[in-house]
């Protein structure tokens, strides 16, 4: 029997977080394709560090590589430009990693024979997945952005830091930074944060432990951040019970890829859902959009939230299941936690059944029902690729909800 009170905890990291870097960055190379070549197939990895940037992976695409698998002219100056361009917005101008000064490395690669001619569509066969594997998506009414309450929370205090470093107004920060929220809950529903944590890097000199430090600037630098919780979190949430927790460590001026290296793909819960709903393994960053990890996660999110602003259930999970070249999904899985009015096995049979669902879900299906072939990748790599507002230019297409009027049929 599920529990209706519980304690349960997310967290988020910064835009400025070394792997969070590694993400980004990534991901700019896959909208730099996609800019060139709707079509490209990208497969990028970053590796940050002390005054570097690597890039390892396979590619493939009109205007960056021949049909020789040559470098187009100014290909590779591109890529470095988007690097830099990159590390600069999100702020880093530090010894230890700064946007001009880093060494850049490029050992992208013209993308495997035997992997194209399993995607690429041809003859008679359609396209297919760009790899195995097993992805989920999740809704849950216990936010407007029907997402866990933790990691929304979590995801929000980051960003309000990050605008207001951006704006000048907190000089103090700098861009690396995680946030940990930890929430009660009564029958299923968030009512009060049992415990908060927050680690920012900082300008030298903002820390005070141990009895070192200047507990004037300290005393600036937390007084910044429960101004956040307290204008970020619902009212009533923060009590005198509740626990807190800024920079624990104490000093934090050593940060971002000068302080941890960074890697593609390594905050994959903090993309979706924050350990409320399970994960298949698969990143998103660093991928175009023939790869089923990052498509197929994207439409399980857009089916279950679907169905969830349609009033069929509370919360939903939707597994999907996919094999290597092959177009169809191998399974559909749906999982409403008891709080469907409609059975599982019904929602199961519409999402099978393009004809009704208006879409197939096949890899081609996908981005052409999400608009998934366009440069709109990078703005998805910090705080969280779902819970987001769709935008003008195709961006989050998944978080819409205009489904609903095929799904109230169920009721």
């Amino acid at each position: 029997m599920a529990r209706s009170s519980y304690i349960f905890t997310s967290k988020s990291v910064s835009e400025g977080h070394p792997d969070k870097v590694a993400d980004q960055i990534s991901d700019a190379v896959v909208d730099l394709f996609l800019t060139r070549d709707p079509q490209a197939r990208v497969a990028c990895e970053t590796l940050t560090t002390t005054q570097r940037v690597i890039l390892a992976g396979e590619v493939r695409g009109k205007g960056m590589i021949d049909a020789e698998g040559n470098w187009e002219p100014g290909a590779q100056e591109d890529i470095q430009r988007v690097v830099r361009e990159t590390v600069r917005r999100i702020g880093y101008e530090q010894d230890g990693f700064h946007w001009q000064n880093l060494h850049f490395e490029n050992h992208l690669h013209p993308q495997s024979a035997h992997i194209a001619q399993g995607v690429d569509a041809s003859g008679n066969k359609d396209e297919g997945a760009g790899d195995q594997g097993i992805m989920f998506g999740y809704a849950t009414d216990e936010t407007p952005d029907l997402m866990p309450a933790t990691l929304y929370y979590a995801h929000r205090i980051l960003q309000r830091m990050a605008t207001d470093r951006h704006a000048g107004t907190v000089p103090f920060l700098e861009p690396d930074a995680k946030s940990q929220v930890t929430l009660e809950y009564r029958d299923g529903v968030p009512v009060r944060a049992v415990a908060l944590v927050v680690s920012t890097q900082h300008k030298p000199g903002y820390f005070f432990h141990a009895g070192e430090g200047d507990a004037a600037l300290y005393g600036q630098l937390r007084d910044y951040v429960m101004g956040v919780f307290n204008d970020v979190l619902p009212h009533g949430f923060l009590t005198p019970e509740t626990v807190i927790h800024i920079n624990p460590t104490g000093r934090f001026e050593i940060g971002g890829p000068d302080g941890d290296a960074g890697l593609t793909g390594r905050k994959i819960i903090v993309d979706t859902y924050g350990g409320a709903a399970p994960h298949g393994g698969g990143a998103f960053s660093g991928k175009d959009p023939t790869k089923v990890d990052r498509s197929a996660a994207y439409v399980t999110r857009y089916l279950a939230r679907n169905i969830v602003a349609a009033g069929l259930a509370k919360r939903c999970t939707i597994q999907l299941s996919y094999a290597i070249g092959v177009s169809e999904p191998l399974s559909i899985h749906v999982d409403l936690h008891g709080t469907g009015r409609v059975a599982e096995d019904r929602i199961e049979a519409l999402l099978a059944a393009p004809e009704r669902l208006g879409f197939a879900l096949t890899p081609r299906g996908i981005r052409e029902q999400l608009g998934l072939n366009a440069p709109i990748y990078q703005r998805t790599a910090a705080y969280g690729h779902f819970g987001r507002t769709p935008d003008g230019a195709g961006g989050f297409s998944w978080e819409k909800t205009d489904l609903v009027d095929r799904l109230t049929p169920l009721l």
